[in-house]
């Protein structure tokens, strides 16, 4: 079954635009097949057939890799890690911390980077709001915020603030479009159409950084 998904999962990065190598593709094809394993038990997505899963997982998260600038990169809400080890799968040059408060959904992603060999990722369990990182003695600021509206935007937003210093780019993505910031401290710089090739539903991103 492997080599079709690949097969599938080639066709569709071609369709828009993206390539990556053999290899990486075989990767993230054994990473859906490591979520379906899992589903059985833990329920980690509503998504069950590992087809769908190319395009509602796989190339739904490629679609934003282009817009991910800088090396230090926060993953919140990560859930099955999405967009997270798609992102550290295809980006082995940058460093991703993903983040979840749900035991079962970090216990799969501390396995899945395990057989996925992926030595650019970390994994915490934590309620974001309860987050603090610190190296050092010196609290740490992220280059990128990603998001996969686990929330509303206004909620990321906030929940994240004392992640980010004002050269963080936050990254949310939405099925249907909401552009409304709620708040003075924060500017909507670009809404992104996204193109998700096998995917017949509205795919948005907003880039939002602190004023």
């Amino acid at each position: 079954m492997k080599e079709p998904l690949r097969q599938q999962l080639e066709h569709g990065l071609k369709q828009m635009g993206l390539h990556h190598s053999v290899e990486v593709q075989q990767k993230l094809v054994h990473y859906i097949q490591l979520i379906a394993r899992w589903n059985k038990t833990f329920n980690l997505t509503a998504i069950r057939d590992v087809e769908e899963m190319v395009s509602k997982h796989l190339l739904d998260s490629l679609a934003v890799q282009p817009y991910v600038d800088g090396t230090l990169v926060l993953d919140v809400g990560s859930g099955a890690g999405l967009p997270g080890i798609p992102f550290a799968i295809t980006s082995p040059d940058k460093h991703f911390i993903l983040l979840d408060s749900n035991g079962k959904k970090t216990r799969f992603l501390t396995q899945a980077k395990i057989d996925l060999k992926l030595k650019n990722v970390e994994i915490i369990h934590q309620r974001v709001q309860d987050y603090q990182p610190i190296v050092d003695g010196h609290r740490i600021y992220f280059d990128v915020i990603t998001a996969r509206a686990y929330a509303t935007t206004d909620d990321i937003l906030e929940s994240t603030a004392h992640l980010q210093d004002e050269n963080t780019h936050l990254l949310v993505m939405q099925g249907k479009l909401d552009e409304q910031i709620n708040t003075d401290k924060y500017q909507l710089l670009e809404s992104n159409a996204l193109e998700v090739y096998g995917l017949d539903a509205e795919r948005h991103l907003l880039e939002i950084k602190k004023v």
